[in-house]
């Protein structure tokens, strides 16, 4: 199969998301990014002025710090944040019914399975079309238990006890551009908090949604646990396939306290023009539990790595991650794991796929300081080649003080074997689905990790990326 022909079977195979309707906003900041544009978002969602110093703030520590050189420094370049939409809405404020939903918006979703997913498996969703969410909804049985499930502007309006103890502690401001970039221009984004002993037994879920060109989507979601309790987020983000870039930099906060348990999981399949700069932090007490779940399909350049902070004793923290890098498409991901108690245990398990001439790269951080005592940490790193041109960096960095903790490292790198390749089409299946079989296979075990409903729609993701890829 030829190239053109190779990049004409996927980008059909897009279809799924690869669709958009007219734009017809009521709120829309403009082109670039200035303080009037910061003034124009929190006065358009009257907000207090706190938050409009702390976004005025964070315009300043975004201007002043210098785009990152550690990442994949000349991909950024192509960005222009003086092109880019920074706030686009509908409204303000998510209905809660299914039928109000702006009628361009439902059928956005309802192609994409959103109202299918609530009615079958979820406890409660959200729906995020641009910069606000246009739907959301939690099960009553999980409100009378407390729980609170709401975008994240509703829960600095109406929660602010909470919400404030919170934001940005996690994360700064100042921690990395694009950090501060969201910060100044937040908006969207999913805030729950779980009451102590209360185990939520379906998921939540939120799905992020880019619709209009040149757009940049900044959503920031803040996750509490209380004491005992335990949750399930999930996530997914698409977007059309637009000819201009696209840039999404959420910021994602996770607060487990003693004993709780947090799963956070992340499915996408971005289009090749955006830029995903996503910053993904969370801290666990005392035997507390956070486990991120994260697949990454698409997009022009993603920066991800998500850090689990164990600051109490016992603590444990986990990534699991799978990425599949295409033609054009690179894929820098990884995880961050500070130890900052005893006994703290950390595990970090990575896959990524390179097809034609993208480029998958692991980039890790395990940090266990000399005075504790008892850490534990697992990294694997393991990278397939589907062919020649294809390419896979890693970069761990594993720093370990003392002579108490046991931590180990595996890293593998391997191509699609020819021979195996032949034996299956002997068999009758066809190239795309033999090298489709054998992806499968060397992400099989990952993708138990997600729930059934998530790992079959991983499974035909797969696929669809197989189409075409050797010849």
């Amino acid at each position: 199969m030829s190239a053109a022909e190779a990049t004409s079977a996927i980008d059909i195979d897009r279809s799924v998301g690869d669709f958009s309707y007219p734009e017809s906003h009521e709120f829309d900041a403009g082109v670039g990014l200035t303080d009037k544009t910061i003034d124009y978002i929190s006065g358009v969602k009257k907000e207090a002025e706190w938050i409009r110093e702390f976004r005025h703030r964070a315009l300043k520590i975004f201007r002043d710090k210098p785009m990152p050189t550690h990442w994949a420094s000349d991909d950024l370049k192509e960005i222009d944040f003086d092109k880019i939409r920074y706030y686009l809405a509908h409204g303000q404020q998510p209905t809660r019914s299914w039928d109000d939903v702006p009628d361009d918006m439902k059928e956005t979703f309802e192609r994409l399975g959103i109202p299918e997913q609530e009615r079958k498996f979820l406890a409660g969703v959200e729906a995020q079309f641009d910069s606000e969410a246009a739907y959301s909804n939690v099960k009553e049985s999980l409100q009378k238990e407390g729980v609170i499930f709401v975008n994240s502007t509703e829960g600095l309006r109406e929660h602010p006890e909470i919400f404030r103890k919170w934001f940005g502690k996690v994360i700064p401001t100042s921690d990395n551009k694009f950090s501060a970039l969201n910060s100044a221009v937040f908006s969207g984004g999913s805030f729950i908090y779980v009451p102590p002993g209360v185990k939520v037994s379906h998921p939540l879920q939120a799905y992020f949604r880019i619709n209009a060109e040149n757009f940049g989507q900044f959503e920031r979601t803040l996750i509490i646990c209380d004491e005992g309790s335990e949750v399930m987020y999930m996530e997914g983000c698409t977007a059309p396939k637009f000819e201009t870039t696209t840039l999404h930099s959420a910021v994602v906060e996770l607060v487990a306290m003693k004993d709780a348990k947090i799963q956070y999981i992340t499915v996408q399949n971005w289009s090749a023009n955006v830029f995903n700069l996503v910053t993904k932090r969370g801290v666990a007490h005392e035997n507390a539990e956070i486990r991120w779940i994260d697949c990454n399909i698409g997009s022009r350049l993603t920066m991800k790595y998500p850090g689990v902070v164990m600051k109490g004793r016992k603590a444990r923290g986990e990534v699991i991650s799978i990425a599949l890098a295409n033609d054009g498409q690179h894929q820098d991901t990884g995880a961050k794991m500070i130890h900052a108690a005893d006994e703290t245990t950390s595990n970090v398990v990575s896959k990524s796929i390179s097809v034609g001439k993208g480029r998958s790269t692991y980039r890790g951080q395990v940090h266990i300081p000399k005075h504790l005592k008892g850490c534990k940490n697992n990294t694997e790193c393991d990278a397939l080649l589907i062919n020649t041109k294809s390419k896979t960096d890693t970069y761990p960095a594993i720093t370990v003080r003392g002579n108490q903790h046991a931590t180990q490292h595996e890293a593998s790198v391997s191509q699609v074997s020819e021979d195996q390749i032949f034996y299956m089409k002997q068999r009758g299946l066809s190239e795309a689905e033999a090298m489709s079989l054998s992806v499968n296979g060397f992400v099989n075990d990952l993708v138990r990790e997600f729930p059934m409903e998530y790992s079959v729609e991983l499974k035909r993701l797969i696929d669809l990326e197989m189409e075409g890829s050797v010849g």
